[in-house]
């Protein structure tokens, strides 16, 4: 037994060298046949004695786990997004902010190219991967640990005697997978993949870890969580290649800002000679005891920049301009284009937003228009090439009725929008559910766009009340395409399911203009319930901090009009919850409420606990310090801001004199 033991290790430990040889250092070092011979012995050897079988063991890549459904996974530090440059003016800028925040004290950078991919974070407990999340929301994500495990690149076990580990980084698939796998798809008369991104952000979220295994997914890593024996991203990355890991070999440490834009400039001209898509350039700052007193927005680490490539533009011609109606009754414009290749992408649409923009531009059907992808994602018309055909073509008119209902357009004066205002209209209706049902609003999963219009078109559904009376009809529901009982029924338990979602998510998915997700946050939480302010009037809901005129006065209209009341009234006699949840108990009094707040140092949450908390009393939460800020909340390490605080007599608390302000 011990011989068995002792070559299952040796296997194991020839096969991972090779494989990092391959995968990692693009540098194989045997052919195909020797190690599929030497991974066939170890699959037998382990198949006779699976006590044997240990995680970092090349066999536990191939998938076959099937899933029902993906858990939910909290970050443990929340995973930010970054602001963007597009030019070398916004470069400079952002070296002139953090030299400001950082004052006197000495600076470089680390530059990388930004992956066109999906962001990761994996999970090491006692050297082993335990959990790989996807980015999600920034703090929540989906515990994709089963398909990660497929990535050949990604070493299962990792020499690091920390407990835990964490390592971020970007999974991707390079061009020539990407190609491959389109072909095989095309041979199979299936849907082709519109770009390598989305290829790999669909294969990581399958629920079937057997397809992963065969896409052949790749993954760059560049933050290495665990500082406190590291004092740059620089060490980091050499750090991260001596576990075994792939790191980008175009990162550059550059001394300046003037080094960092000539590696942008380089990686520009490099971009379309890789088997990777990237679609921009990752600034950092190298020093990580900087960080806490360069700072943070709320959405954004300050000391961290994303430089986006400039957009690829492409002429081709404009074959049509047809107008969709949003669930505000919102008018926007389309473009039909003969196919073109854009940013590695076949764009056949564009957007053209509203009918100034057209008209401003000179837009007509049939000339040859230049395209660029906006951001590398939105195709959009920049304008037309006015050859001699061009003169020829009959100027474009905007549409005068809706394009649904056929009812007459309305523009308000001073707003470029056209509107349909009949409240009949189908695709208002359509897309007022799609809003209600969605992921920032009711949550309701399973009621995608495409159930929702099948329900309406059949008439079970005319209004959003209709939603939560679905269970009546039941039996006909089965009789639809595609309705099976199992989803009928899983439908049905999650509309059942919403009625107890706190009152923000309902006002939210109500619909009313201007209302957004923070908005419709705010306002419940300063009324306590939706019966609360359906009864105030302009002047008290203008008090309320960050709320605005045009915001007060919408939500006052909205709630004139003798249907909206009905609706609400119907919506709580259904069941629906139409109270604050959150923070009950709060009182909004003025030591928080209408306050502002900056947050620093290090403290024993991540900053997004403490500011979710804040503006749950009301208080307004900024990211620098002045003489208008009311309070510091200072951590460890708090650096320049708590000193500045200091100089300014702000008030500073720490965690203890927050908990008893909030009254915890």
């Amino acid at each position: 037994m011990d011989k068995i033991e002792k070559r299952i290790k040796e296997l194991k430990t020839q096969l991972n060298i090779w494989a990092h040889a391959y995968y990692v250092l693009d540098a194989p070092v045997v052919d195909d046949a020797e190690y599929d011979a030497l991974f066939l012995e170890l699959k037998d050897l382990e198949a006779q004695y699976p006590q044997f079988i240990t995680g970092d063991s090349p066999t536990q890549r191939v998938g076959g786990i099937v899933l029902e459904k993906f858990e939910k996974y909290q970050h443990k530090t929340p995973m930010l997004s970054l602001d963007n440059a597009f030019n070398d003016g916004d470069l400079l800028n952002f070296d002139k902010q953090i030299k400001k925040e950082v004052e006197q004290k000495p600076y470089s950078f680390f530059v990388e190219p930004k992956i066109d991919g999906l962001s990761i974070s994996l999970i090491y407990k006692q050297g082993k991967l335990q959990t790989a999340a996807t980015r999600g929301d920034g703090v929540y994500g989906e515990d994709v640990t089963s398909n990660i495990k497929t990535i050949k690149s990604l070493p299962l076990m990792i020499a690091d005697l920390d407990d835990y580990v964490e390592i971020r980084g970007e999974v991707f698939l390079n061009k020539t997978e990407f190609n491959k796998i389109n072909a095989q798809r095309k041979a199979k008369d299936e849907p082709l993949f519109a770009n390598p991104r989305n290829a790999a952000a669909g294969t990581v979220r399958q629920l079937d870890s057997s397809i992963a295994a065969e896409r052949n997914l790749d993954a760059f890593l560049y933050y290495y969580m665990n500082r406190e024996k590291i004092s740059t991203h620089s060490q980091s990355m050499t750090h991260l290649q001596s576990m075994n890991f792939k790191v980008n070999n175009l990162g550059q440490h550059c001394p300046d800002i003037q080094a960092v834009i000539e590696h942008v400039n380089y990686l520009n001209t490099l971009r379309h000679d890789l088997d990777y898509e990237i679609d921009g350039v990752v600034i950092k700052v190298n020093e990580f005891d900087l960080y806490e007193e360069i700072g943070y927005t709320s959405k954004f680490p300050k000391w961290a920049i994303a430089f986006k490539f400039p957009a690829e533009v492409k002429t081709t011609k404009l074959l049509d301009i047809f107008p969709t109606v949003g669930r505000t009754g919102r008018i926007t414009y389309n473009a039909v284009l003969e196919p073109v290749g854009l940013a590695g992408t076949t764009v056949q649409a564009a957007t053209l937003h509203n009918a100034d923009f057209i008209v401003e531009r000179d837009i007509r059907v049939g000339a040859n228009v230049k395209v660029k992808k906006a951001g590398d994602i939105i195709p959009e018309i920049i304008e037309p090439i006015k050859d001699e055909n061009f003169v020829n073509l009959p100027i474009w008119q905007e549409s005068q009725n809706c394009p649904e209902c056929n009812s007459p357009l309305e523009r308000t004066v001073g707003e470029v929008d056209q509107y349909c205002i009949n409240s009949s209209c189908p695709r208002k209706i359509i897309r007022s559910l799609e809003h209600f049902a969605s992921r920032e609003a009711m949550n309701i999963e399973g009621l995608s766009i495409k159930i929702i219009e099948k329900l309406y078109e059949n008439g079970f559904v005319k209004n959003i009340a209709d939603i939560y009376k679905l269970k009546t009809v039941r039996t006909n529901l089965l009789e639809l395409d595609n309705m099976g009982e199992k989803s009928v029924d899983n439908l049905l338990q999650a509309i059942e399911n919403t009625k107890q979602n706190s009152a923000e998510k309902l006002f939210f998915g109500l619909g009313i203009r201007y209302v957004g997700k923070k908005t419709a946050q705010l306002l419940v939480i300063n009324f306590k319930s939706i019966l609360n302010l359906k009864n105030q009037d302009f002047d008290t809901i203008a008090t309320i901090h960050d709320i605005g005129p045009t915001v007060s006065q919408a939500v006052v209209d909205w709630f004139k009009v003798q249907a909206n009341l009905d609706l609400v009234t119907e919506l709580q006699s259904l069941g629906l919850n139409t109270d604050y949840l959150g923070n009950v108990g709060s009182k909004f009094n003025e030591e928080i409420s209408n306050k502002s707040f900056v947050i620093t140092g290090t403290l024993s949450k991540p900053r997004n606990h403490f500011k979710s908390i804040l503006e749950e009393h009301g208080a307004k939460v900024i990211d620098s310090v002045s003489k208008k800020t009311d309070y510091l909340l200072a951590g460890s390490e708090a650096g320049s801001k708590l000193e500045k605080a200091q100089k300014l007599n702000v008030k500073i608390i720490n965690e203890e004199e927050f908990k008893e302000l909030i009254g915890e």
